[in-house]
């Protein structure tokens, strides 16, 4: 389910699954990217490249803009997927409604935007992110990731859950699990940032998928550490539950705003890289193949009317 509309797996081609192309924080003051002709000019770089898709996971709450998504992809060409769900407790203010919100309060509200439309436009959510705190689920988060494995339970979708550097990996996959979700519709963001390829490989065999993301990211490492831990996963037989992305969630990471290292980083260069290290079939799977599987809308749980 894209900002335009549903569309065939087959029609994502080269995807970024975690991206940001609006969005507005208090927990990273300054660089909101709220503007629209950024978003155009940024999207129209990395097209330019090749990308064929953007999975754009800004939840409610925090300057999503659905309606400017399908503006994006409608003057670029690019398919974007919107999200709905709720991240972790750091990115919500004190007194915001969220942190008291029943479980069944957000998922009416996930429920909504993947039914009806996001924002009282009639855009229809794609995908749902949830977040955990560094090294702990706090009860909120508990409580919403709770509601958005349901939610992806009556929907279909994928949840995509932010880890905090890599952390609670496991106890997130327990909490998704205990809701009665499939591991397969299960995405961990950020596990790159925590290079244990053991853990990783542990995950991926139960049948949850990684997004490596912080490529690009040059306070975390240069991208050679996380070229090097995608070979390990792949020479050790997990190609299939690897997706790729940028995560440029802050105006620094936009070239449209002055940033690095930009939209077009993924395709012009990470993914040359890994080509050359680990070959074309296990690149191509990991940018088209596996997106198209973990995107892809499932049959929904027969119990649910």
């Amino acid at each position: 389910m894209t900002v335009t509309g549903p569309i065939a797996r087959d029609e994502l081609g080269p995807t970024d699954a975690h991206e940001h192309l609006f969005l507005r924080t208090p927990a990273q003051p300054g660089e909101d990217l709220n503007d629209l002709d950024h978003a155009l000019t940024e999207v129209r770089e990395g097209a330019a490249t090749g990308l064929a898709t953007i999975i754009e996971l800004t939840p409610i709450g925090l300057g999503r803009r659905p309606e400017l998504l399908r503006e994006v992809s409608r003057a670029t060409g690019v398919h974007v997927v919107a999200a709905t769900g709720f991240h972790r407790d750091a990115h919500y203010p004190a007194g915001h409604w969220v942190h008291e919100a029943t479980t069944d309060t957000l998922l009416e509200r996930m429920l909504t935007d993947m039914r009806d439309g996001m924002d009282g436009t009639d855009i229809c959510a794609g995908v749902i992110k949830a977040g955990a705190s560094h090294g702990e689920i706090t009860s909120g988060e508990r409580r919403r990731l709770e509601a958005a494995a349901e939610a992806a339970r009556r929907t279909g979708v994928q949840v995509v859950v932010h880890t905090e550097a890599g952390t609670s990996g496991p106890q997130i996959v327990e909490v998704v699990l205990g809701v009665g979700l499939p591991a397969h519709r299960l995405t961990l963001a950020h596990m790159d940032r925590n290079p244990d390829a053991g853990l990783h490989a542990g995950l991926t065999v139960a049948g949850v998928s990684l997004v490596y993301d912080t490529l690009g990211h040059v306070k975390h490492g240069p991208d050679s550490q996380r070229i090097e831990l995608i070979a390990a996963m792949v020479e050790a037989g997990h190609t299939n539950r690897l997706m790729l992305g940028l995560d440029l969630g802050r105006r620094s990471y936009h070239r449209a705003y002055g940033g690095e290292p930009g939209l077009r980083h993924l395709l012009a260069d990470v993914v040359p890289a890994l080509r050359q290290r680990i070959g074309d079939e296990a690149v191509n799977g990991m940018l088209i193949d596996n997106p198209a599987r973990a995107f892809a809308l499932a049959p929904v749980a027969e119990s649910v009317a």
